[in-house]
């Protein structure tokens, strides 16, 4: 199968992982990089053995590149987008697919208008865990699912992250900035959400950084920082999510399956695997007195962003629909919109887009290999 040419803009600290990830999959070929600072994109070229670091401009009229990779700053990704898919090339962008829905949607539209693909980050569902754990649901072992809960909670990112001020600005927040992990994992193994209620609350004005080099600086917080509601889903299962910048410790599981025939433990969305734990019920008892500890069904256990992207560079060759797709980032987005409306609003907000269920990753093919 011919490679597929991949090009980046962007070189910041997550794309390292990227370049990392995408070596891993032959059928991908990374042979340009961009950034607004050309000394940082001539820096990723020679750390990673890239052919050439170029502008953005120059990058996307390369007749050779076929896909992009956007991973710019939240606010950038629908612009970027946009310029990318213009320039008739398959689009794949960091998460969150869209800062809105109505951004969102252009973009989506725009790919669909011109035959394009458009792809986006997380990719972590395609991992040993997830997929793993949809295996088992899929298989019945837990039966019907009914309820879940879903919890991301911590201080927020000002005591480690070197320059944490964007969190707190528009596109940043505990939902956007980490509910894609979360809610994708969700719908991988459920299907897509039929409507959403919740309250989010904005709990302090400000934050005081305590990581350097903007120690003792304080910020101005313009976004909520505690998000909690019910998702509804399509299939009737019922799940709890909790996303929370305000919690100083806590004890909560990141994602639990309740099913009507047992329950199972999810690991971490936002790694590519994790500690997977069941409990079967049978006969009104439980089969298993403590969790038992599934081991992984997949070989994708290590971190591997840019998972995605060979995903998308596979639907692209095979004529097929992408897993990490835009229907699916924008279903996503969608959910973390509804939020915050039905917070504001007071009352259920229905989910309007129509997402399918992500194929299910194809067991015994090799390392790297991501199609039969």
């Amino acid at each position: 199968m011919k490679p597929v040419k991949v090009g980046v803009i962007g070189c910041g600290i997550i794309s390292k992982a990227y370049f990392n990830g995408m070596k891993k999959f032959p059928l991908l070929e990374v042979v340009a990089c961009s950034d607004l600072d050309m000394k940082r994109a001539e820096e990723k070229a020679a750390e990673f053995n890239i052919p050439r670091a170029c502008t953005v401009k120059e990058l996307l009229k390369d007749p050779e590149i076929e896909i992009v990779v956007n991973l710019t700053i939240p606010a950038a990704h629908a612009p970027v987008n946009t310029k990318i898919l213009d320039a008739g090339k398959h689009a794949y962008t960091e998460k969150p697919f869209a800062l809105t829905v109505a951004e969102g949607k252009k973009v989506c539209d725009l790919a669909k208008r011109k035959g394009l693909l458009a792809g986006s980050a997380p990719d972590t569902f395609l991992g040993a865990g997830n997929q793993t754990c949809r295996a088992i649901i899929d298989e019945g072992l837990i039966g019907r699912p009914v309820a879940a809960t879903a919890f991301l909670a911590g201080h927020g990112p000002e005591s480690w992250h070197g320059n944490p001020e964007f969190y707190y600005k528009k596109g940043g927040g505990p939902m956007l900035d980490m509910g894609p992990y979360y809610i994708t994992a969700l719908v991988n193994m459920l299907g897509p959400v039929k409507s959403v209620c919740g309250i989010a609350k904005k709990s302090f004005p400000e934050r005081l950084i305590t990581s350097q080099p903007f120690y003792g600086k304080r910020v101005k917080v313009d976004v909520s920082t505690h998000v909690a509601g019910v998702l509804e889903f399509k299939s009737g299962c019922v799940v709890s999510v909790i996303t929370s910048f305000d919690v100083w410790k806590h004890s909560l599981p990141n994602i639990e399956v309740h099913g009507t025939l047992g329950s199972l433990s999810v690991p971490d969305p936002n790694q590519f695997h994790g500690p997977i734990k069941l409990i079967q019920g049978r006969d009104g008892g439980v089969r298993y007195s403590n969790w038992a500890e599934i081991g992984p069904l997949y070989p994708y256990v290590e971190n591997l962003r840019g998972m995605g992207v060979a995903d998308l560079a596979y639907a692209l060759r095979n004529k097929r629909k992408a897993r990490a797709s835009s229907s699916l980032a924008f279903h996503v987005l969608e959910v973390m919109e509804s939020f915050e409306t039905a917070s504001k609003t007071g009352k259920t907000v229905s989910v309007k887009s129509a997402c399918e269920r992500p194929v299910a990753m194809l067991k015994g093919l090799p390392f790297g290999v991501l199609d039969r």
